[in-house]
């Protein structure tokens, strides 16, 4: 079909009606195949070297699933409307007294509130330590790491899902990765423990309204010298938020004070 006319580059645009891809959003969410265990909210399949991002309601519950084995998201939480209060992986680590995220962990602002918490986790091989990977670095092991090269970085990525939010570069602080492991040695050094293959997934829920970004690309400390990353499902639901009660709220004294700090802040807001 030629496209040097105007009505050539419209009439061809408007054959692409209905195409589907292997990795692109779902619109409407309602339209995903799969039953999920709410009404689907957000419903996409993120490509490897691609982003994301999407505003949660408190309560929702997002799943991520690695289809093929080789994913890795990245993950950034901002409280929309506010993005000074973010997601602080020092203190999630340091507050909950445990380097490695999984099932029943909370993800934390540096304001001591709860953004969001671990629900399930049926991967364990996910990492807080490391953050992402860069322009520089990639340019260094790849050839090139700007977004649209072959072999993006984590932050160049982030950087555009940022923008796309009304933030810029130094609205960035450490991510968290999921589905791609490191373990720490005695000695302080990090060991690369990969991920646990295809089909594992986790589910956080959003305990606060947020600002998702994620971006899809190689752990920093993946030792393969190709650039290898598979596709993302990611998958969102309205739920209810953890409330007085619940397990969660109660698991450990830091755990309860977060909450508490949360409860109260959206109390006064008039959102609890």
């Amino acid at each position: 079909m030629a496209t040097a006319t105007t009505h050539g580059a419209r009439d061809h645009a408007r054959a692409q009606h209905g195409t589907r891809t292997e990795t692109m959003p779902v619109v409407p969410a309602s339209d995903w195949p799969a039953a999920v265990p709410g009404t689907p909210v957000w419903a996409e399949t993120v490509a490897g070297g691609n982003y994301t991002h999407r505003v949660l309601a408190r309560g929702t519950e997002l799943r991520l699933t690695d289809l093929a084995g080789d994913a890795c998201a990245h993950l950034l939480l901002y409280v929309d409307g506010r993005p000074w209060e973010r997601l602080n992986t020092a203190d999630t680590v340091k507050v909950q007294w445990n380097a490695y995220l999984g099932a029943d962990r909370l993800l934390l602002s540096d304001q001591g509130r709860v953004l969001a918490s671990v629900v399930a986790d049926g991967s364990g091989r996910h990492d807080a330590l490391c953050g992402t990977s860069t322009l520089v670095r990639n340019t260094e092991r790849y050839g090139d790491g700007a977004p649209q090269s072959p072999s993006p970085a984590g932050r160049e990525l982030l950087k555009l899902a940022a923008a796309k939010n009304g933030l810029g570069p130094r609205d960035l602080p450490p991510s968290l990765s999921f589905f791609q492991g490191v373990e720490v040695r005695e000695d302080g050094a990090l060991d690369f423990t990969g991920s646990a293959g295809p089909g594992a997934s986790v589910t956080l829920r959003a305990e606060q309204d947020l600002t998702v970004l994620i971006a899809n690309v190689p752990h920093p400390l993946d030792p393969r010298p190709d650039y290898v990353c598979t596709p993302l499902e990611v998958l969102a639901w309205r739920a209810r938020p953890t409330a007085p009660g619940d397990p969660l709220w109660d698991a450990t004294p830091e755990g309860r004070r977060a909450f508490l700090n949360t409860f109260d802040f959206l109390t006064a807001r008039g959102l609890a």
